[in-house]
């Protein structure tokens, strides 16, 4: 069995978040063959439930996003899921909980070191933004993602995001130059990144 493959099979058998309200269950996919990362927050109830990453509306805007369909997005050789916390948080005041950090500090690093041909990190959100760009963020997600030519034009190209929650519809309103350029450069590149 390949490093990756051993790496994501000891990682869907983990239980160290025995406390959480459904239980652990690890929701994530890569490959060492993966050219785009998707760095995310945690499962929603929804995705706990179904079993895949971002199997829910907010997969489906961000497949739209990226200008690809479910099977090239499900595809681990094309495109890694891996978000900052592998299984649902629960609930909070105002909507999901913030991952469990333990999550990212037991096994982040070394799902990393099997992801060598990574070209392009789409960060989305605080959480993966904070571990991702913990020197480089702007004041706020929203000059953060504005900033995203320069984080783009890095020798590692992380491209931050807001959620693709539609929770997020007013922020996209307000910021319509995400979808006229933002979104226009995902889907160029994951094109690119896909096809080769």
């Amino acid at each position: 069995m390949r490093k990756d493959q051993q790496l994501l099979k000891e990682i869907k058998a983990c239980t160290i978040c025995q406390d959480l309200p459904l239980g652990p269950n690890p929701i994530l996919q890569f490959s060492s063959k993966a050219k785009i990362l998707v760095a995310g927050q945690a499962p929603g109830q929804i995705t706990h439930h179904k079993g895949r990453p971002f199997d829910d509306a907010s997969g489906d805007r961000l497949r739209e996003w990226l200008g690809i369909n479910r099977d090239t997005f499900y595809n681990p050789e094309k495109l890694a899921v891996v978000p900052m916390g592998f299984c649902y948080p629960g609930k909070g005041k105002s909507g999901d909980l913030a991952p469990k950090a333990i999550c990212a500090a037991t096994w982040r690093n070394k799902i990393l070191k099997e992801l060598p041909n990574i070209e392009l990190t789409l960060v989305i959100g605080k959480y993966a933004m904070d571990w991702h760009l913990p020197e480089r963020k702007e004041k706020n997600l929203t000059e953060t993602v504005r900033n995203w030519k320069h984080y783009i034009e890095q020798d590692n190209p992380i491209l931050p995001l807001p959620h693709p929650s539609p929770r997020n519809n007013i922020w996209l309103k307000k910021n319509p130059w995400f979808e006229e350029e933002v979104v226009k450069f995902i889907r160029k590149r994951a094109s690119e990144l896909i096809r080769n």
